[in-house]
């Protein structure tokens, strides 16, 4: 699992949480919400299959208070995406990659992505399906092992 995790793992720009981040809720900083708790980037698509199994396990963990920011690749207009975290209750932040230029960007290969940042540094990267645990265990391991 691990050798998957590395060979699909995205080349992220060094300076990623620094880059201005525009969100349907405004402008935003990866650095500033991971200051003081690890955030969830959960890359995802509409269309991708994968992520019709992640999404629920993520809504849950967003609607527990855990910091999410998620990323649309490619699943149409800023309504339609609104639309669609809203039936899903998916909660937090949200990016509209209309055109995948973010994806390009980070150099996604697969979604669903999960990356998790704290205090403004990437900790983690996996891709593909992920239980809730192993979601919960890479925020833990975050707090607990990179600060």
């Amino acid at each position: 699992m691990l050798a998957v995790d590395w060979l699909r793992a995205p080349q992220l720009p060094a300076d990623l949480a620094q880059q201005p981040l525009t969100t349907l809720q405004g402008e935003q900083s990866l650095a500033g919400l991971s200051a003081s708790k690890p955030v969830l980037v959960y890359v995802w698509a509409s269309w991708c299959g994968v992520c019709k199994l992640t999404t629920p396990v993520v809504a849950k963990l967003s609607q527990q208070g855990v910091p999410v920011v998620s990323v649309a690749l490619r699943s149409g207009s800023d309504a339609q995406v609104t639309r669609w975290l809203a039936k899903k209750g998916l909660q937090g932040l949200a990016v509209n990659d209309a055109r995948g230029e973010l994806g390009q960007r980070w150099q996604i290969a697969a979604t669903p992505t999960f990356i998790v940042l704290y205090q403004g540094r990437v900790v983690s990267t996996t891709s593909g399906w992920s239980s809730r645990w192993g979601l919960l265990l890479r925020l833990w391991w975050a707090e607990q092992f990179s600060g």
